[in-house]
């Protein structure tokens, strides 16, 4: 978690809930402004995808047979 998305977590915690909520509402507002079909990568999701790449060209993944899926 990035120290912005803390501070804002921070400052969010101050307001009262009903404030809290508008808040929240806007921020979804924004979110969805910069990608209205969910289909941006963010930089976590980024790092996360060059890792299973290399993993996968280093043979480094579990087979789903080897994983107890009870």
């Amino acid at each position: 978690m990035s120290n912005t998305v803390k501070e804002a977590i921070q400052m969010l915690e101050i307001l009262p809930e009903q404030d809290q909520n508008f808040a929240l509402e806007f921020i979804k507002k924004l979110v969805i402004a910069w990608d209205p079909d969910y289909t941006k990568v963010t930089a976590g999701e980024s790092a996360r995808l060059l890792q299973a790449e290399k993993d996968i060209e280093l043979n480094e993944t579990i087979s789903h047979d080897e994983i107890d899926w009870n």
